[in-house]
């Protein structure tokens, strides 16, 4: 079966009212004309709404990425940052809205951004700057954005990335750590938040999302549990024996 048609099956599919997921037409028209099967290995299963994995990192099913970009809401000659490019697909979808080269997008670890500048210019959309970044700091070269595409999860929006934004723009990201909310952030810094979403933590400097230790989280709750013990009055501290003064 031909690719066009499968990507006509698979837009169909995220149309019809049982998904629901999928309701722009510029979206939806996107998502015919982006070649899948450049960013996923397995031609086959490139139109079956289920994610993969790849170097460390989830390649988002279609209906997940309709969902993202449902709510980033891309419109022509918007510039928009991607953070997390992850194997290219969503920045080849917003890419085909607004132009390759209004799309700016980072990622932490060094084989994504080159996998993805590969699968990018396979799809036809190597004017897409990809670039190593740590995406707590986003692009700021580039700045002010219209639209920032965070796609993991953090538990209050990066500061930089809000700073990053342009007037009446808006960032949209998963918030939360357990428990995440797809949520748009807005300028003013209001939120509007959309429902229940499971996504990887974001990663900074020195953290690859193929090692063993991914979760920033963690790491995070280790140097709180730290900082605390360390701001405690000294009758708090257990391990001062009392018995020797």
């Amino acid at each position: 079966m031909e690719q066009a048609v499968l990507r006509e099956d698979m837009v169909d599919s995220l149309t019809h009212e049982s998904k629901g997921c999928l309701q722009t037409p510029r979206l939806a028209d996107a998502m015919r004309t982006v070649s899948r099967e450049a960013f996923v290995e397995d031609d086959r299963a490139a139109y079956s709404d289920r994610s993969f994995e790849r170097f460390g990192t989830r390649v988002l099913a279609p209906s997940t990425a309709a969902r993202l970009l449902e709510a980033l809401a891309p419109e022509a000659d918007d510039d928009v940052l991607i953070v997390g490019v992850g194997v290219g697909y969503t920045a080849a979808l917003v890419a085909e809205i607004v132009g390759p080269e209004r799309v700016h997008a980072i990622d932490i670890t060094r084989r994504l951004v080159s996998d993805a500048r590969s699968n990018l210019a396979t799809a036809g959309y190597e004017a897409v700057l990809v670039d190593r970044r740590d995406g707590a700091e986003g692009l700021p070269e580039y700045a002010p954005y219209d639209k920032i595409l965070l796609e993991a999860a953090a538990v209050e929006p990066p500061r930089a990335l809000q700073e990053q934004l342009a007037d009446g723009g808006h960032l949209v990201m998963p918030l939360g750590a357990a428990e995440q909310t797809l949520t748009v952030v807005a300028a003013d810094g209001s939120q509007r938040r959309l429902g229940g979403v499971a996504f990887q933590p974001m990663l900074v400097e020195g953290e690859q999302a193929d090692t063993v230790e991914r979760n920033r989280t963690h790491r995070e709750d280790r140097e709180r549990a730290q900082q605390a013990a360390q701001s405690r009055a000294g009758w708090e501290q257990e391990w001062i024996d009392w018995d020797d003064y």
